[in-house]
């Protein structure tokens, strides 16, 4: 049995049922496990010194595309929307293999790490070639090399440009393929269990990139295995003008039709949602990943989230993909999550700590999980650790509960741990070699965009 204490922290925010913050205490875990939070002297194999310490729970990414590392801040699409952004990108997107797959979830989940963020959903749903073993291979392998916990999905398309789609032909698959790869990855990498470190969802890109029956298929197949539903939906108004001209339905209405909704589905952005729709997605117990910097980026609009809350829609906070966001910072997505709804909702908006609940409980809730999201006995050990004796913090922690969200941190936090396990120490990655993922990872992008 291995152990790590977290010891004489200044302040453990909890994140609990009742927003507990315990000051100059102790926190244990045990085989990965919290087995006491209080203020009784403790022994472990391994000891933190937490003196002058906030402690949090680790944040939870619920929506991403780690392959876009490697493909951010190209200047040919800065100014652009979605679609055009999509059909540009592409180009490059076609070439990717597992060598790109697994230096680019180095780098995303790097900084994700380094920003507190303990558990990654990634959405990946280009396969060139029907590469599929490969590719999430190399996932799995960075993130095991990292210690994340790591959430991926079986994304998919099956719809080209010849069938009136977005993506290059070299990227879709037919219906029958993506459910035979669909089967296999969630029988060769989802784990069920309590704590798991490595789960899969069932993730056809979008309306405009897969079709009516991939999407039926999919969610027969994903309720079949058990295991959760997710896509992008409501993100521009060009995605509500597609459905509403090729199949005569709105959206979410067009999800209702072919039975994805329900409380295993979550959905990326959520932007556009009416009055009437929100309360079916609260009705339905179906969830919301909150992505505002690449909603803002690509001039997509502001998500709802004031009003999601009010209803107890499921929302969870995401960075989305690299390329729409240009980083894999879920602290940095917390502070500007809270400024845009100030900016756009006033009193109305979530305060800092709304925002830190939403990126940990609300993020959990979306993800089917209740094993992780807050420090309490029983729950998994995933927090990271701030000193505040820092030159950015003075003054900025009488509030340490809504601090990340009004005030914001910048930098790598000191200590990131996931699963009982230290992964980042005095602000450097555990696992790797950080000098050589540096290295490796930009002589693979040059070669990579030179293709």
């Amino acid at each position: 049995m291995s152990s790590l204490l977290i010891k004489n922290a200044s302040a453990i925010v909890t994140c609990d049922e009742k927003d507990t913050v315990l000051e100059n205490a102790s926190l244990l875990m045990q085989d990965g496990v919290i087995t006491y939070i209080g203020t009784e002297p403790k022994g472990a194999d391994e000891t933190i010194d937490a003196a002058g310490c906030l402690v949090y729970p680790g944040l939870i990414n619920t929506h991403h595309h780690l392959y876009q590392t490697f493909s951010r801040n190209l200047p040919q699409v800065q100014n652009m929307e979605l679609f055009d952004w999509l059909t540009t990108l592409y180009e490059i997107w076609k070439n990717l293999d597992k060598d790109i797959i697994y230096h680019s979830s180095v780098t995303g989940i790097g900084e994700l790490l380094k920003a507190g963020c303990t558990t990654c959903f990634d959405h990946h749903y280009v396969f060139p070639g029907g590469s599929s073993d490969a590719l999430l291979d190399a996932q799995f392998s960075a993130a095991r090399d990292l210690g994340i916990r790591m959430y991926a999905s079986r994304g998919s398309m099956d719809l080209s440009k010849k069938d009136g789609g977005l993506p290059p032909d070299s990227v879709v698959q037919n219906v029958d393929e993506i459910l035979k790869d669909s089967r296999n990855a969630v029988e060769k990498y989802h784990n069920p269990a309590p704590y798991s470190m490595e789960m899969v969802a069932l993730a056809p890109c979008s309306p405009f990139s897969a079709s009516e029956e991939l999407y039926r298929q999919s969610a027969i197949l994903a309720r079949d295995l058990g295991v959760r539903l997710h896509t992008h939906l409501c993100e521009t108004i060009d995605e509500e003008n597609y459905t509403l001209e090729k199949y005569g339905k709105r959206p979410l209405a067009y999800m209702e039709n072919m039975d994805w909704v329900g409380n295993d589905v979550w959905y990326a952005h959520g932007i556009h949602f009416n009055d009437k729709e929100m309360k079916f997605l609260a009705q339905t117990g179906t969830g919301v990943a909150h992505c505002p910097i690449s909603n803002m980026k690509l001039s997509s609009g502001i998500c709802r989230i004031p009003d999601m809350l009010k209803l107890n829609v499921p929302v969870g906070l995401a960075v989305d993909g690299s390329a729409s966001n240009d980083g894999s910072n879920l602290l940095e997505e917390l502070r500007v999550a809270f400024l845009l709804h100030r900016l756009n909702s006033s009193k109305l908006a979530p305060s800092g700590y709304d925002i830190l609940k939403i990126a940990t409980n609300g993020s959990a809730r979306i993800l089917g999980r209740d094993d992780i999201g807050s420090l309490a006995v029983g729950k998994a050990g995933d927090l990271f650790l701030i000193r505040r004796d820092r030159l950015d913090l003075v003054g900025a922690d009488f509030d340490v509960k809504s601090m990340l969200g009004t005030v914001g941190f910048k930098g790598a936090v000191d200590y990131t741990v996931v699963n009982g396990r230290i992964v980042v120490k005095d602000g450097h990655l555990v696992g790797i070699d950080e000098e050589k993922a540096v290295r490796d990872g930009k002589h693979l992008v040059t070669d990579y965009l030179n293709r």
